[in-house]
């Protein structure tokens, strides 16, 4: 047998080391080209999203709160809607403390606030400019809340009686006795509590405040849990 000089013997151990080179390149490309096709393919982490505005939570309930952010929207939208469905307005459920005793919304200067209060059977509504809030430090609810209704005739403050006997259940025979009175008297003046009416599962009591001398006629509506 022939045998090949040194040289060329080298020649040819190289020249296969340089082709089991380039096999093993050819068999590596087309795994990692699969490698990155997948992770090209998988999708974007979620942004993490944060439920909070700067400085205070966004209420996503369609209740208001009471709370500075709270009545500042109140104020803004001239919109209010309490949760007494429960029977109780509870001081946690609106954001204040335990020993707060809630604020007192204004408007008067601004116009009147579209305010509704869910009872368990029913709602309490009404236009108002003076909204407030009674309770204790000791107390975890409020115990009554309290709105102004104004008229700016006898007709349409008798309008307002009768609304509140038709709604809440307020006691006809004592408002149509008082209005009875008040239509023969021009420049009739009363303060009267009109007998509460349960019709919504809350108590609610028209208190009278009427003048007839006055331009503007005043019912104070007092709203609270069933005893």
């Amino acid at each position: 047998m022939r045998r090949r000089p040194p040289v060329a013997a080298a020649l040819v151990a190289s020249a296969g080391r340089a082709r089991y080179r380039t096999a093993v390149v050819l068999l590596v490309l087309p795994a990692l080209a699969g490698s990155l096709a997948l992770t090209a393919c998988q999708p974007a982490a979620p942004t993490p999203t944060n439920s909070t505005s700067q400085g205070s939570p966004v209420n996503t309930s369609e209740f208001s709160t009471l709370d500075a952010a709270g009545v500042d929207q109140i104020r803004e939208t001239k919109s209010a809607r309490l949760d007494m469905g429960s029977g109780t307005l509870q001081k946690a459920a609106v954001r204040v403390t335990e020993d707060s005793y809630g604020p007192e919304i204004n408007t008067m200067d601004s116009g009147k606030i579209e305010l509704t209060i869910v009872g368990p059977a029913g709602e309490v509504s009404g236009e108002t400019d003076r909204i407030r809030f009674n309770t204790t430090e000791l107390e975890t609810d409020f115990s009554e809340i309290t709105y102004f209704l104004t008229a700016d005739s006898a007709e349409e403050y008798f309008d307002l009686i009768r609304d509140g006997v038709a709604r809440y259940g307020i006691d006809a025979g004592s408002a149509e006795r008082w209005i009875s009175t008040a239509t023969k008297k021009p420049d009739f003046k009363s303060d009267f509590s009109l007998t509460s009416g349960t019709a919504t599962g809350l108590e609610v009591n028209y208190d009278l405040r009427y003048d007839g001398g006055k331009d503007t006629q005043v019912i104070i509506v007092h709203v609270a849990p069933l005893s």
